[in-house]
């Protein structure tokens, strides 16, 4: 499967996007065939080369006919029409669309409207059809089938816009990110457009690490800032790795060390994580500052529980802070049959990989609570349940 990668370490717009595209070898002359299936007139992609800190990408310019498009302004139905009107591929028009509903509503909700009445300045709205669907018909024009995407790099400040001077990141990129992992370092800008949001929050199957791949090519797509940070996006394209069978998948990491606590509280807290969706939760001794004896508390969870777990360990424990990062992760399949042992029905957690079972894990209190009925050691009924998971199985967990 051939995937992409977008390493947004300095943000993201829909021109760094067509840049990165392009640097990653797609022909200017395909991405302008694509466009010419729209009915748009008047503008001009301008591609060059150029340095950032040392980097070579390519920065690109769409270049719009002011005197031309300074009629009236495109709603959100308009933009629809045109796509809708086009020839481009139906996939290509579907994701164009739904990115363009999305920046719609992200706006509507900032502005307190509805999408339909949110108003594309003419010329803009030019300069983003064509961002969002090359980008679209870009990616479809390289073989990409899943997109994947860092942390996003925001950048920090304010920005001029019609509606005056705004905070950095834009209200309208909070609200098209939320849910999606962003990150400041200082560097003064707007580093993330919500053009660019609304592409990558659209388009993106999943945020987080670089997932495993064979790469075939990269490029990068410059801005337009000279910034500390090389104003560049990278994209990494190339093929999936399928890891014998294994599932990949980006899990939160969110780590606390605790050195004041009545040790009792640490089995409520641990237990009211796990019902709180948690995939695992961690404990083990650590000498903290000064010497002191404490304890690392370390949960793993999915990206998007982090702030409700966090919330709930300040709250619960005496900590006063947390850090929490993302990483990949390998996972076996898995599945719970339920078996028949001597000792009664024990339910079994089944590890495979590709056809291979690679592990058999009776459930503890099922073997726990039988072994006590029937007067037997426990390991006894753990060794006939996994015995018996070579028999036919009972049903489905």
């Amino acid at each position: 499967m051939r995937i992409a990668y977008f390493d947004c370490f300095s943000g993201a717009s829909g021109d760094m996007i067509l840049g990165a595209l392009l640097d990653a070898g797609l022909s200017l002359k395909q991405l302008e065939e694509e466009l010419s299936k729209l009915n748009l007139s008047h503008y001009q992609i301008k591609a060059r080369k150029v340095l950032k800190n040392g980097i070579a990408g390519t920065q690109v310019e769409v270049l719009v006919d002011e005197s031309f498009h300074h009629q009236h302004a495109r709603h959100l139905h308009d933009i629809a029409a045109i796509l809708a009107e086009s020839d481009l591929p139906m996939p290509v028009k579907q994701r164009s669309t739904a990115v363009f509903e999305r920046l719609a509503q992200a706006e509507a909700r900032i502005h307190m409207t509805d999408a339909e009445d949110i108003h594309f300045h003419e010329v803009g709205a030019v300069d983003a059809i064509v961002d969002v669907v090359g980008a679209i018909a870009g990616l479809s024009l390289l073989g990409v089938t899943r997109i994947y995407c860092s942390p996003i790099h925001v950048g920090s400040g304010t920005v001029r816009c019609r509606h005056g001077i705004l905070p950095v990141p834009a209200p309208a990129t909070v609200e098209l990110m939320t849910g999606k992992p962003i990150y400041s370092t200082g560097v003064a800008g707007e580093l993330l457009t919500p053009t660019g949001a609304a592409i990558l929050s659209t388009v993106t199957h999943e945020f987080g690490g670089m997932p495993p791949m064979i790469t075939h090519c990269a490029g990068y797509g410059a801005g337009q800032a000279d910034l500390p940070v090389a104003n560049l996006l990278r994209l990494m394209i190339g093929e999936s790795v399928e890891n014998a069978g294994y599932e990949t998948e980006t899990v939160a990491v969110m780590e606390t060390g605790i050195d004041d606590m009545n040790p009792q509280i640490y089995d409520y807290v641990m237990e009211k994580v796990l019902r709180m969706g948690a995939y695992d939760v961690l404990l083990k001794p650590v000498q903290m500052k000064k010497n002191r004896p404490g304890n690392l508390l370390t949960v793993i969870c999915r990206p998007d529980n982090v702030q409700r777990l966090a919330d709930m360990i300040l709250r619960e424990t005496t900590t006063i802070g947390m850090r929490w990062r993302l990483e990949n992760r390998l996972k076996a399949q898995r599945d719970v049959i339920q078996v028949e042992t001597p000792y009664g029905i024990i339910r079994c957690k089944i590890a495979t990989a590709g056809q291979h079972i690679i592990n058999v894990s009776p459930e503890y209190e099922d073997c726990k609570k039988a072994a006590r009925n029937h007067h037997v050691p426990l390991k006894d009924v753990a060794d006939a349940a996994k015995s018996a998971c070579a028999l036919p199985r009972v049903s489905g967990g």
